[in-house]
């Protein structure tokens, strides 16, 4: 189940966010990520926040199904990169045999430690044999906000090889 005060805090702080992102640069991760897949793969962004790793999947020759829980990002993907984002949550995935990657860079935190396992079967069931997935986490323990309210599951390193 989504957490709508972590939810509210992305919609309130929309920008604040995006200059964030921004000003990081390019994840290598990301460019690691797109060469593992083959020109016009179709990828699911799933927690596609304002849109600029989207942005440059698609500018790299990938058909990408942007996806993101706060409205006011999938707004943003939208406006500023012309990404075709549409509002959606963990629970809404249920495709199977769909995706030939899904990046998950840093969304499936936010996820409950109780739903986590139920997320990454849809994901699995989601990706075509063979399919690429990268998951961006914190480590840690338990579950937790942040001062901003967000709410973070925490996992160690073993405890996602063996999830």
């Amino acid at each position: 189940m989504s957490d709508s005060e972590t939810i509210a805090v992305y919609d309130a702080q929309v920008d604040e966010y995006a200059n964030i992102v921004e000003e990081s640069g390019v994840d290598p991760a990301l460019v690691l990520f797109i060469e593992h897949l083959k020109p016009n793969s179709f990828v699911l962004d799933l927690g596609c926040g304002p849109g600029n790793s989207s942005a440059l999947m698609r500018d790299k020759g990938l058909r990408i199904d942007a996806v993101d829980a706060s409205k006011e990002m999938v707004k943003l993907a939208s406006e500023k990169y012309g990404i075709n984002a549409r509002q959606s949550t963990f629970d809404d995935l249920t495709v199977k045999n769909t995706y030939d990657g899904i990046w998950a860079n840093f969304s499936l935190l936010h996820a409950s430690i109780e739903d986590f396992p139920r997320y990454l079967n849809a994901i699995h069931k989601a990706l075509v044999p063979n399919g690429v997935f990268h998951i961006g986490m914190k480590t840690g323990d338990g579950m937790h906000r942040d001062r901003l309210g967000r709410i973070y599951s925490y996992y160690s390193e073993k405890d996602l090889n063996n999830t």
